[in-house]
């Protein structure tokens, strides 16, 4: 019986899927083997040794220590594109929040309250102060092209703005994806002298971190807008107050709260609500619930951020399926066949892809991995976890 323990309150669109003939779920375990969680912060948890695998519900991995996890061989699943289509009606929803004036018009027009008969014609009288520019015939410059820029991309279309979008890393999968009118230009400056609007759609790394920054606003047109429901830490804080309060930023749209941008002119910061929707939630913890039990039960990898995609089907004869997490180091797999066959066993069928310094390998044999094979694995220099499943 495997034992998930969930560290959020998760969707049972999710768990439903959970055999309960095969899995427990819980948020009291103290030994578990797999994880679902969604904001909770696990940096400072302390994992059990059967910890094999954690799915996070949603795109963003910033709340689990990856480098901890790969260390003890924990396989750490996201869920891309399972919350896509609801950030990105939130997406447009700032792109019009952006270009009209709405919230300062809703807030204005609240405080008319108590005039009776006389509001309608001092509505008419004040709307000019809220006036603002259509998105049609705009252009919009998108940053990552992945699950939810392809998204904001065919609806920005659809809404009759010119679409440029900047990725280094567009597959092929996904530019299929994608309105044959974006205009795909490969220098990020390109995109920054022609957009009317611009919205980023990248996860925070080093090389994003504060890719909205002073340098990177001075190529801007001037009285551009900004949106970011990606993550906060895209855009420099400071910088784009500065430009905000000089008007070279006409406004800023995030989902992002905190002291310094509720006090800055024309910005707009919200909740964190990207992925708050049912819809949103049901899907992630679908596709976390599915990562979970085709890692357990087949050993299949779908969706990791620490370590490489690989499935493997199961040939018929097979008697045990090996699975091994180790480093991605010369050899390797000519250890691992070499500590097989001296114990006389076949290998019915292999895989093995690696991911920067570390590499997964599945390994199907004809007979059953007794204590002493699984030890002599376990002690192969480079080795990170084995496991066995039937």
């Amino acid at each position: 019986m495997y034992q998930v323990k969930l560290f959020n309150k998760i969707s049972n669109a999710g768990l439903e899927l959970l055999d309960p003939a095969k899995y427990t779920h819980s948020e009291d375990f103290d030994s578990y083997d797999a994880v679902m969680v969604r904001s909770a912060k696990l940096h400072d948890t302390a994992f059990p040794e059967s910890l094999k695998c954690i799915a996070r519900a949603g795109a963003g991995v910033n709340n689990i220590p990856i480098d901890r996890c790969s260390e003890e061989g924990i396989v750490v699943f996201n869920t891309p594109g399972a919350n896509a289509n609801a950030v990105k009606e939130l997406v447009i929803c700032g792109l019009l929040l952006a270009s009209r004036n709405i919230l300062g018009g809703i807030q204005w027009t609240r405080e008319l309250a108590g005039n009776g008969d006389a509001i309608p014609s001092m509505a008419e009288k004040g709307k000019s102060k809220f006036a603002g520019p259509e998105l049609k015939g705009k252009t919009l410059g998108i940053i990552g092209l992945g699950a939810i820029g392809a998204r904001v991309a065919n609806a920005a279309d659809a809404m009759g703005m010119n679409v440029v979008g900047y990725d280094p890393y567009l597959s092929v999968d996904a530019a299929l994806q994608i309105t044959r009118s974006l205009k795909h230009v490969t220098e990020l400056d390109e995109l920054f002298k022609a957009a009317d609007y611009i919205t980023v759609h990248v996860p925070a790394l080093p090389s994003t971190t504060g890719i909205i920054c002073k340098e990177n606003i001075e190529k801007m047109k001037d009285g551009v807008r900004i949106v970011n429901f990606a993550r906060g830490e895209l855009v420099a804080e400071d910088d784009i107050i500065e430009a905000l309060k000089s008007g070279k930023v006409a406004a800023y749209v995030c989902d992002f709260a905190s002291e310094k941008m509720l006090a800055a002119p024309n910005a707009i910061c919200m909740p964190h609500l990207g992925a708050s929707t049912p819809e949103s939630e049901d899907n992630c913890a679908k596709m976390a619930a599915q990562e979970i039990m085709d890692y357990l039960e087949k050993g299949i990898i779908r969706n990791s951020v620490n370590f490489p995609n690989l499935k493997v089907p199961r040939e018929e004869g097979a008697f045990r399926r090996i699975c091994m997490i180790h480093r991605n180091i010369p050899h390797m797999i000519n250890r691992i066949t070499a500590t097989i066959a001296n114990h006389n066993a076949n290998i019915e069928n292999m895989g093995n892809r690696s991911k920067g310094d570390y590499a997964y390998t599945i390994m199907d044999t004809n007979i059953e991995v007794d204590d002493s094979m699984l030890n002599e694995l376990k002690a192969l220099e480079g080795m990170i976890s084995v496991r066995v499943i039937l």
